[in-house]
């Protein structure tokens, strides 16, 4: 039995890990970390020390009243994303640890054409000038 990080649970919930193909499970959110545990695997589990965690982004469709999924960065061992059955109270918790200024939106799909557009602008005019000077 794997044995958890938390001390003090503050919120369960039904969620899906996208660590590799989607496994269904359950987030806990506790006073010192963030916890998922998969439903049909007990050896399948992820915790994350609050210390850990870098930032969180999440997804937001419709001005933010649909939040499909979220994703949490870490230090070291880099963005674990994960969709739960109400994302606003598992972020609503997180938050509380994390603090606001750990919380971020996803950009959307138009804000990342128009930013692959403007560097690849940029780097047809460097390589312009770069030609220039030969």
């Amino acid at each position: 039995m794997v044995q958890s990080l938390n001390t003090k649970v503050e919120l369960v919930m039904e969620s899906t890990s996208f660590l590799g193909l989607g496994d269904y499970g359950q987030v806990m959110v506790g006073n010192r970390a963030f916890e998922f545990y998969n439903s049909r695997d007990k050896n399948k589990y992820i915790q994350i020390p609050w210390e850990e965690i870098d930032y969180v982004e999440a997804a937001s469709i419709l001005n933010g009243r649909w939040i499909p999924r979220y994703a949490i960065n870490t230090k070291k061992n880099g963005r674990y994303m994960f969709s739960s059955r109400h994302p606003k109270e598992v972020l609503r918790a997180i938050r509380v640890h994390l603090g606001p200024n750990k919380m971020f939106h996803s950009l959307t799909f138009f804000q990342i054409i128009a930013r692959g557009l403007r560097a690849s602008r940029f780097n047809l005019k460097k390589k312009q000038e770069h030609e220039e000077k030969k």
